[in-house]
């Protein structure tokens, strides 16, 4: 079944969200919203089937695409290794940088050819997409088998911008509860645009499709008044530019000493930091490497993690002096700078999968 993108309209479908108590977890849990989120009226959600279980590896193979489910922590090397691709290439199919960790449960989409189904019912056009991943991945690790599961095969939809959980959930005619135990949505219940997302089929099997109808607006039966006032709105304080963040200790040590020559903005998730090719490279705080890798452009990261669901990352560093599971301390050296004009170190500091501003850690 081919990925499904549907382009709607739908008027604003507001949640009062301010009553829910959502739990400090940093892993989305199915019973976290049970009790918290009513199905809206007509909603066939008491029908839907849970999610079919994963093998060992974590993998959901159905006739025509495989997902796989991460285990708590997993960095993009961890879930990719489990069936013997790269970090890099399943990060890359699922629009996440590299240095992406995932949370327990998360669901990701692995490209065609990885796991080969075991049932004898496979569709033509899995024949077809696994011989040109056969082509794409020639001199590769041999595919691995997968059990295929029976029956419906989910929607994938695709998330565009501007899309919700909520308003996903409201197309499909699904809970949000169903829709994030199904995809396996962190506690905010974030989705990205392009992520692929499964919708939940009902316990007799049924797929869900997409409801487009959507209420006539009031002007389309009432003109609007010829003479609309328009309120001004108080500026409101932006409470959250002075918030303190949670664990932001200021105990964490800058990887190199050095002017800042670019600082955390939406398009930079963290500081580039200048410092002479050759400087030493610190460990901002004591941890455990997580990931060392490459981007395409062959610029190394390390990865290091930190208790409290805290993660730091150094690019732009050359001559890694540490190993992958390796424990280092608070101001140990990791590697050197890289070469480069100008010469620095792009540094983050990540909290489970959000980037965070590294000023009020360091």
């Amino acid at each position: 079944m081919a990925v499904k993108t549907i382009r709607y309209i739908l008027n604003p479908y507001i949640l009062l969200c301010s009553s829910i108590a959502l739990s400090a977890c940093s892993d989305f849990t199915l019973s976290d919203l049970n009790s918290k989120l009513d199905p809206r009226p007509g909603s066939n959600v008491n029908q839907l089937a849970p999610r079919p279980q994963p093998d060992s590896r974590g993998v959901i193979t159905y006739p025509n695409y495989q997902v796989i489910v991460a285990q708590r922590n997993d960095t993009m090397a961890d879930i990719a290794g489990r069936v013997g691709m790269s970090g890099q290439d399943l990060a890359r199919h699922n629009g996440l940088p590299e240095t992406h960790i995932a949370h327990k449960g998360q669901v990701l989409a692995l490209p065609p050819g990885i796991i080969t189904p075991t049932a004898d019912t496979i569709t033509e056009s899995t024949l077809e997409a696994r011989a040109n991943a056969a082509i794409d991945r020639a001199g590769a690790t041999p595919v691995q088998e997968g059990t295929l599961q029976t029956g419906a095969e989910p929607i994938r939809h695709v998330v565009e911008q501007g899309e919700t959980a909520y308003s996903i959930a409201r197309l499909y005619d699904v809970s949000v509860t169903a829709l994030a135990s199904w995809n396996g949505l962190d506690r905010n219940l974030s989705v990205r645009t392009g992520q692929q997302l499964l919708i939940p089929v009902t316990e007799d099997g049924t797929i869900q499709t997409a409801t487009l109808d959507t209420p006539q607006p009031p002007s389309a039966s009432t003109p609007l008044p010829t003479a609309v006032e328009t309120a001004v709105i108080p500026e409101s304080p932006n409470l959250a530019a002075d918030r303190t963040p949670a664990g932001a200790s200021g105990k964490l040590l800058r990887p190199v000493k050095g002017k800042v020559l670019r600082g955390y903005s939406g398009s930079n998730e963290g500081l580039d930091i200048a410092a002479a090719s050759g400087t030493s490279v610190k460990a901002a705080g004591a941890g455990e490497i997580a990931l060392i890798s490459k981007s395409g452009s062959q610029n190394t990261i390390v990865l290091i993690r930190h208790p409290d669901n805290l993660y730091t990352v150094y690019s732009n560093v050359s001559n890694v002096a540490v190993k992958k599971g390796q424990k280092v301390k608070r101001g140990q050296s990791i590697a050197k700078v890289a070469k480069g004009d100008p010469s620095f170190v792009h540094f983050e500091i990540r909290r489970g999968t959000e980037s965070v501003d590294p000023i009020p850690y360091l």
